[in-house]
């Protein structure tokens, strides 16, 4: 049995590596192409070839990570097909190897896929993500999320601030920030903007050229605003610099951790977390579907093919994978449009496949 094993599983991981590889090489040379634009547009900035590559290449896991259903789909397909095709199955089949422990054996290796797109999605990708688009930052200007820039709040003792960050640049060093304070009445008590902050050893951050309008009180509206200027100060606060980095960057390039923080933080600050809540279960149960993925290419290896038609069967499990990234996509953005459960959005797609992969398992080989 360790034979069979070993000898299924290497047969299955270099299918779906040759697969992933064969994607990878495309989606690096349209990213390339597209960035090709940036380094027209950027070269006097420095922003040249060289960098190009390294960007793309560091967006290299996070489209690994996004297509690992598809492709440990479309790989174990091709192993099942080619082994129906040339009765290779057969002969496992007749020393031994039935649906169970078929069945069994691949679902040891789809949880092994499982275990690898949960640690790839949740450390390398976001740490390779982030990574990349401070390299670009350095070159073509400061991460931001558009003219508006990113909006956080911060409910403390004594008061609210709403804070908003223009950018962030890639030393983690904020421009352009406004602090609106409230008294715990909901009355406006100041407003503070400063051109740049830094993120301070403790629970505070350092403002520079800051620039503070205080508000009379509601009791004495009479009396005149006070205008004060400082070069630098020092206010407390909880939003720590992974909250900031949440805010400016999108939610799918986050890890578990960081996504579960933040989405407390919206949700203690009375802010909508349905978005963060959302690719939270999503990053939980997407992993997930690389075992689903190998169940459903399991009765391909019953199949009869003639010569030729295992390219059609290969064609097909194309398009179920790309059905299923639609279908996640899709649902993704209707769950959050009309608020629906996050987990039950997020476990939807998987939880449709593996009905469909379970009832193929239960009618082509066990009833066939």
């Amino acid at each position: 049995m360790r034979t069979l094993r070993r000898f299924l599983y290497g047969e299955v991981i270099g299918a779906v590596a040759m697969v992933t590889l064969g994607f990878i090489a495309l989606f690096f040379f349209f990213d390339f192409v597209e960035e090709l634009q940036s380094v027209t547009r950027n070269a006097n900035a420095g922003y040249q070839i060289p960098q190009a590559l390294a960007y793309v290449g560091l967006m290299a896991p996070s489209h690994v990570y996004e297509l690992l259903p598809i492709t440990v789909l479309i790989g174990t397909i091709f192993v099942m097909a080619r082994f129906a095709q040339s009765s290779e199955f057969t002969i496992l089949r007749t020393s031994g190897l039935g649906p169970w422990r078929a069945l069994r054996t691949l679902g040891l290796l789809g949880l092994g896929f499982t275990v690898f797109t949960f640690a790839l999605g949740d450390y390398l990708a976001p740490l390779a993500d982030k990574t990349a688009q401070r390299l670009r930052a350095q070159f073509l200007g400061n991460l931001t999320v558009g003219k508006t820039g990113a909006w956080l709040k911060d409910r403390q003792l004594y008061g609210h601030y709403a804070v908003n960050v223009g950018a962030l640049s890639p030393e983690t060093l904020m421009r352009d920030i406004q602090i609106f304070e409230y008294d715990n009445k909901g009355f406006m008590v100041s407003i503070s903007k400063a051109e740049t902050a830094s993120f301070g050893d403790g629970d505070y951050w350092q403002l520079y050229n800051v620039k503070r309008s205080d508000f009379p009180d509601i009791e004495n509206p009479r009396a005149s605003i006070g205008l004060t200027e400082q070069r630098e100060l020092r206010w407390p606060t909880k939003l720590t610099a992974e909250m900031v980095a949440a805010a400016v960057l999108k939610p799918e390039r986050m890890g578990t951790l960081a996504l579960f923080q933040y989405m407390h933080h919206l949700k203690n600050n009375g802010q909508s977390a349905q978005k963060y809540e959302i690719q939270f279960w999503k990053k939980v149960f997407y992993p997930l579907s690389c075992l689903v993925m190998v169940v459903l290419a399991l009765p391909f290896a019953y199949f009869h093919f003639r010569s030729g038609s295992i390219a059609t069967y290969v064609f097909g499990g194309v398009m179920a994978g790309i059905s299923f990234v639609l279908l996640n996509n899709v649902l993704n953005d209707l769950g959050n449009l009309h608020g629906w459960q996050p987990w039950f959005t997020a476990a939807l797609p998987g939880m449709i496949y593996s009905v469909l992969s379970l009832s193929a398992f239960s009618w082509l080989v066990l009833r066939r």
